[in-house]
């Protein structure tokens, strides 16, 4: 079993990356959240990955963080959730939001990612709640309900404006970052300067 891949990216185009690791080429499915994260062509990464194989193949999927091997796992743990729509599933909703959906029950929020219906949303609420993965980061309560009324106030712009939800959540999550005391407009600027790089 692969566990862990440390290397220099050959090839990368979304969810799927190759990795030379001394010569060797691996292809690796990866979520955009972890894609999104990466370096171009040529810069060195380390990935934690989960094989999983099958009768007729063997498929290496590779992540930037724990949280998201766990989310994955789970996920493919699912009855009716294979490898690709776990990965599906992590490319449309940051992890710590899966995890607040999944905890709410929050059925429109899942079936909002592509690939996911009704029962599938229902199937992964039933069978996920009490099984998530715990990665939370104590904050003062004021601080986390005025960033996130912020963050969905400039997510909801963006993705009016025509943006891909993932994408405009990873740019409105490093435009907080980077003022954590900005107002709305300054927030979104940050965030549309950050998703045209």
């Amino acid at each position: 079993m692969i566990a862990h891949l440390r290397g220099r990216i050959l090839d990368k185009q979304p969810n799927r990356l190759v990795v030379d690791v001394n010569g060797i080429g691996y292809d690796v499915a990866v979520p955009l959240s972890t894609f999104y994260g990466l370096g171009d062509a040529g810069s060195d990464i380390a990935l934690r990955i989960h094989t999983h194989v099958r009768e007729d193949a063997l498929a290496l999927y590779g992540f930037a963080t724990r949280l998201e091997q766990e989310l994955f796992e789970r996920l493919i743990s699912v009855s009716g959730i294979g490898p690709k729509l776990a990965l599906a599933v992590l490319s449309g909703i940051e992890p710590p939001e899966l995890i607040r959906a999944i905890e709410k029950g929050d059925l429109a929020r899942l079936t909002a990612i592509p690939g996911v219906g009704k029962k599938t949303g229902e199937r992964i609420v039933l069978e996920l709640r009490d099984r998530l993965p715990r990665a939370r980061v104590e904050t003062s309560a004021v601080e986390v309900v005025g960033t996130t009324a912020l963050k969905d106030d400039v997510l909801s712009a963006l993705v009016n404006l025509g943006y891909h939800r993932p994408l405009a959540e990873k740019a409105v999550a490093a435009a907080v970052k980077a003022t954590p005391e900005g107002d709305f407009e300054r927030t979104l600027k940050l965030a549309l300067r950050e998703l045209s790089r």
